[in-house]
């Protein structure tokens, strides 16, 4: 079943030059996904209750158009039919304006056991509740894992700020891509935003933990590779292309 929301593009919505940005449209998806589930019983203010809660594992954003400061957007969104025997789930988006499609992305999830304190089979009464539909919104159905480099020309340090944790007391996924767009060289971060946007996370982060982020450039795209202070954790890698 598609669930279909209307957002008006605001001011913390576009970028300097005035059109809605990728963190924007991620921010509409996170959103109407977690109506999604609040509608079917398992969404945030149902934690107590279930002991369920969805974790966010991979973004893929492709952006056709970006319109301007009060364009008004429609978004839908749907959960993909699950494989057998998996512990995760996707979820696909599709933004339209003026009746034309202008993005859309697909993301992974993983049902947590907030009790247990560890991933939980996504059994099929739970995943029925969203009647979810074989449809996806790229012809790779899958998202693969990203490699790491073996190098990378510039390294910055960040430390985790109070305003940076969500519910679940770690970094809220949107801040990542904060955290890669600081680390971006002077050109780069100016330039006109990459249509496509690429999360893997691997590792929460923790407030007040020193992270440090590795920017690198490949096959025409800005990679940032966010690891513990002592390198030993992976956080996340992030593709801007």
């Amino acid at each position: 079943m598609k669930l279909e929301k209307e957002f008006k593009v605001g001011i913390r919505d576009i970028g300097i030059n005035n059109k809605v940005t990728n963190k924007a449209f991620l921010g509409f998806f996170e959103e109407i996904g977690c109506l999604h589930s609040d509608l079917v019983g398992y969404g945030i203010n149902d934690i107590e209750t279930t002991k369920k809660a969805w974790l966010l594992m991979d973004w893929k954003l492709k952006v056709f158009e970006r319109p301007q400061y009060g364009a008004d957007l429609l978004v839908k969104t749907w959960a993909r039919e699950l494989e057998k025997n998996t512990f995760y789930s996707y979820r696909d988006f599709e933004v339209y304006y003026q009746n034309k499609k202008i993005a859309v992305a697909t993301s992974k999830w993983v049902l947590f056991a907030t009790e247990q304190h560890k991933i939980s089979k996504i059994t099929n009464d739970i995943y029925s509740l969203y009647n979810p539909e074989n449809t996806c919104v790229f012809e790779e159905k899958d998202l693969l894992k990203i490699k790491e480099l073996d190098s990378y020309s510039t390294v910055q340090q960040y430390v985790v700020k109070r305003s940076d944790i969500d519910i679940n007391k770690h970094m809220h996924n949107l801040n990542y891509l904060n955290v890669a767009y600081e680390v971006l060289p002077e050109k780069e971060y100016n330039a006109e935003e990459k249509m496509n946007t690429r999360i893997m996370y691997k590792h929460q982060i923790l407030l007040g933990a020193k992270v440090k982020s590795y920017y690198a450039t490949k096959d025409n795209k800005d990679i940032v590779v966010i690891k513990s202070e002592d390198d030993s954790v992976l956080h996340a890698i992030i593709e801007l292309y």
